[in-house]
């Protein structure tokens, strides 16, 4: 069907639309990659300067009583083909609005495409990144990023600015409860698992969302850990620890990519060619979108790269940013500077063409209101089976710290059960940031899962007692008494959701408000007392850790939170996760992780301050259990191999307790003397093992030359001969270890692969 055809039939169905309902659009049906290349270059040949600029112009949409409102200029600025997509839209009312202005009265009848943030969950809210990372479980990422797919879609959004996988080893920053933590190899392994998920079974399935991989890069590690500010990374640190999750999730087919608001090396990143252009695009091999953040085009004047906003865009897209987000910009300034030469047609061409190529992957040329069904979209949010898999999420997002005496799990029958604390009866908190389209009414609080747990002989008493908002002592004493008159006392305690997230970085990282003078008073009263933890970020708690006997890491959890807290509280359900990232005793260790090199004192390390201990109050990888897990000696394939073998590692676990439990056994790998230096240990590889009491289970790890090889002092990828020590056990802080020596030194060729082997399919080898 040619061009001539398709804006007949376009016009055609707008007059039908006037009498009937349009459930699809009918436009160029291409059935080849040939007629589908034919079908993009047909189009840009019809397209005026001003046409191509809007597609790669993005505007923000905000709701209003009366509809959908459209920033600079409303819907005649769609109607004149000024934007090719838009910001906030979702709802298949509102979208398919808008996308009938787009696809009927526009010259070129482009449809828009839709984006928002659905970071974790669209209306079914699963627990945040951190927490979900804390489950250490790729495949249970997939499943909930395949129902938040499922629903945003329903709902009309075309693409996703998720995942995040900035790593971050800083938990002052507001920003580290949307990523996995502080280490790149789990944060790899979920980058995959989560754009696997959005995709499903790809185009063109209706419930695929296009992903973006944010921010690139270095976001996560800013001076001071306030949001947006500068980062100072050194080649090195970049190449081996920020990058590996952004190439992982090239490499599994990410559509877009976003640059971050930091700068690197004094160039930002929205204007960082060698980053975007040589790095990501050339050797890389990214062939999909870069899409600026919310109006960092122009902010490359505030950086003081750009004295105007035409050497903005010239620097944006220069460095092959494709769509500008909301500066407006791009529609501004690149029709002349394409007209007076200093930009170049091609480029512009190519930049547009990317934009077209995602919509027609989506299927939205032959059909634009695909993504806008509206029965589709009433049965497809919030159903029992989103909201199982949501509190199978939360079950395993927990990290039970301490259970000093096995206080834990609780009986359901206590006679008397206190519940203190405000976020205890806080709906909204359990969503955590970046809750999209999720409602406080349809969560279940820490205090409505307890009730709806415990047996109706069961008192359950609840007084706030303290808020993390304020300094306010008032029902401190009440709580205390009310302590001394109950069997068992549960404080939930730490951050409400808006404490975290994007421009929500902390100077400290204690219990804020009231809650810290609230705890020492249920301490004092000596009756069992369990801390359920409720934060988008390590906090420092090393008098709770020292006084409180049982500590749940809980962080937030989403819709079914209270449910599944309770499920752990009372036993139903044995806590299996580790922590993503290390919590410190003080906000003065940070930045503290585990994968830290050793100096030329490394028994001084643990002495590093004089006035506290240097070691972390929980490790990363660490998580208790309501029993208890041994590990045998790992046994290797081979002592001695050549750096181009593969080892195999064999580790025996032993369930030594009296329940039921999962472990998630984690092997860890150090290169005992390299030309440059290595960290202590590196994660290499880990898996969920479910094991009945007595009962022992082997898991096996293979470990290649992607796992021995690193970047020598001229930042080439080699295996050096040597001796290495492998280490697996229970967390970073397992000293159940192996040693084997390589005997040559191998040149890897390429980059290799920086998706973990265990999540390598045939369409993602483990070598380029």
């Amino acid at each position: 069907m040619g061009l001539l055809r398709r804006i007949l039939v376009t016009h055609l169905v707008a007059a039908l639309l006037a009498t009937a309902t349009l459930e699809t659009c009918v436009s160029v049906h291409a059935d080849s990659l040939t007629d589908k290349a034919q079908q993009i270059e047909q189009l840009l040949a019809r397209m005026t300067l001003e046409e191509k600029a809007g597609q790669l112009t993005q505007l923000i949409v905000q709701k209003s009583p009366s509809g959908p409102v459209v920033a600079n200029g409303g819907e005649d600025v769609i109607r004149h083909s000024g934007v090719g997509s838009l910001l906030g839209a979702a709802g298949v009312r509102d979208t398919r609005h808008l996308q009938q202005i787009a696809v009927e009265e526009s010259r070129l009848h482009i449809p828009l495409l839709f984006t928002t943030d659905v970071i974790h969950g669209f209306r079914t809210i699963f627990p945040v990144p951190l927490a979900e990372a804390s489950a250490w479980d790729p495949d249970l990422t997939q499943r909930t990023t395949r129902a938040a797919a499922v629903e945003a879609s329903a709902s009309g959004v075309h693409l996703t600015y998720a995942p995040m996988v900035d790593i971050t080893r800083d938990p002052r920053w507001g920003r580290v409860v949307e990523g996995a933590g502080e280490d790149p190899f789990l944060g790899s392994a979920l980058a995959v698992a989560r754009v696997r998920g959005f995709h499903g079974q790809g185009a063109p399935d209706v419930s695929t969302l296009l992903t973006t991989a944010k921010h690139f890069v270095g976001y996560g590690a800013p001076e001071g850990g306030r949001d947006y500010n500068t980062s100072d990374l050194s080649e090195r640190t970049l190449l081996e620890t920020y990058l590996p999750p952004f190439r992982a999730a090239v490499q599994a087919g990410v559509d877009a990519v976003m640059p971050a608001y930091n700068e690197l090396d004094g160039v930002p990143m929205h204007a960082n060619d060698p980053l975007l252009k040589e790095k990501l695009r050339e050797q890389w091999g990214f062939r999909g979108l870069i899409i600026s953040d919310f109006g960092s085009v122009r902010e490359l004047m505030q950086h003081g790269v750009a004295a105007t906003p035409t050497e903005a865009v010239k620097l944006a897209f220069g460095a092959t940013v494709d769509i500008d987000m909301v500066s407006g910009l791009y529609a501004q300034e690149l029709p002349e500077l394409v007209r007076s030469g200093q930009l170049s047609q091609n480029a512009l061409d190519a930049a547009v063409r990317r934009v077209l190529e995602a919509k027609q992957r989506l299927g939205l040329f032959d059909a634009p209101y695909r993504y806008s069904d509206a029965a589709r979209e009433k049965t497809n949010l919030l159903t029992p089976q989103s909201r199982a898999l949501a509190r199978e999420a939360a079950q395993k997002s927990m990290v039970l710290l301490k259970n000093n005496g096995a206080l834990l799990p609780l009986h359901k029958d206590l006679p008397k059960l206190l519940v203190v604390g405000a976020l205890a009866d806080d709906q909204l908190s359990t969503l955590g940031s970046w809750s999209g389209d999720g409602r406080a009414e349809e969560a279940i609080s820490v205090l409505q899962g307890i009730k709806g747990a415990v047996s109706s002989a069961t008192q359950v008493v609840y007084i706030p007692g303290a808020s993390p908002d304020d300094l306010d002592l008032s029902e401190v004493d009440k709580a205390h008494q009310a302590a001394l008159d109950a069997d068992v006392v549960v404080a939930v305690l730490g951050e409400r959701a808006n404490m975290s997230g994007e421009a929500h970085s902390r100077s400290s990282l204690g219990l804020p408000g009231a809650q810290d003078a609230l705890l020492a008073r249920l301490v004092e009263t000596g009756k069992p007392l369990v801390v359920i933890l409720m934060n988008g970020r390590p906090l420092t708690i090393p008098r709770m850790a020292e006084q409180v006997p049982a500590i749940l890491e809980s962080w937030f959890l989403g819709s079914e939170m209270g449910n599944a807290v309770a499920d752990v509280l009372f036993g139903d359900v044995n806590p299996s996760g580790k922590l993503p990232i290390t919590f410190p005793r003080s906000a003065g260790q940070v930045p503290l992780y585990y994968n830290q090199k050793n100096t030329g004192q490394p028994s001084k390390k643990d002495e590093a301050y004089i006035d506290l201990s240097g070691t972390p109050l929980y490790p990363f990888g660490h998580g208790l259990s309501y029993t208890t897990f041994t590990y045998d000696p790992p046994i290797l394939s081979a002592t001695q191999l050549a750096a181009t073998d593969t080892l195999k590692v064999q580790v025996t676990v032993h369930n030594t307790g009296q329940r039921e439990g999962e472990e998630i056994v984690q092997l860890y790998l150090h290169d005992n003397v390299a030309s440059v230096t290595r960290p202590v240990r590196l994660l290499r590889g880990f898996t969920r093992v479910r094991l009945a009491p007595g009962e022992a289970r082997t898991v096996s790890f293979l470990l290649d030359q992607d796992d021995f090889a690193f970047l020598d002092q001229y930042f080439l990828r080699r295996v050096e001969p040597g001796t290495f020590t492998v280490f697996v056990g229970g967390s970073s802080a397992t000293d159940n270890q192996a040693s084997f020596e390589i005997t040559n030194t191998a040149r890897v060729k390429g980059l290799g692969s920086a998706i973990p082997r265990m999540l390598r399919t045939p369409e993602n080898p483990p070598y380029e």
